[in-house]
């Protein structure tokens, strides 16, 4: 299931950026967040895939969306200037931001290769 995120749960989930400038995450598991908005075309299509991933990568990979525009904050704390925007936060490490709608191949690889998750189901 894809968790929309606000600032609250964002700093209890993610970072607590009021509290660390640098990076720490505090997630039980490796995270993809989907930025969007609504009105976006592209995010649309972004959406189905990220659906089935979080279905297929259940109990693996924590799946979030943040709407950039309610949560704009969030989103110029990344530096979101496009959407979609996927950030590729794994478990040690910093996380790693990828623009445009990606094929679902291209997500599955980077939950390989930067979330360092098997793609073999659990």
């Amino acid at each position: 299931m894809v968790e929309h995120l606000n600032e609250e749960n964002f700093k209890s989930k993610v970072h607590d950026y009021e509290k660390s400038k640098t990076w720490e995450f505090r997630g039980d598991l490796p995270a993809i967040i989907d930025f969007y908005a609504d009105w976006c075309g592209p995010c649309k299509a972004v959406a189905p895939v990220m659906d089935k991933l979080s279905t297929e990568f259940e109990g693996r990979v924590n799946f979030y969306k943040i709407d950039t525009d309610k949560e704009q904050l969030l989103a110029s704390l990344f530096g979101i200037s496009s959407i979609p925007s996927l950030l590729f936060v794994p478990m040690e490490g910093a996380p790693s931001m990828s623009v445009g709608a990606l094929p679902e191949g291209e997500i599955k690889k980077a939950i390989e290769q930067v979330l360092k998750v098997d793609k073999a189901t659990a």
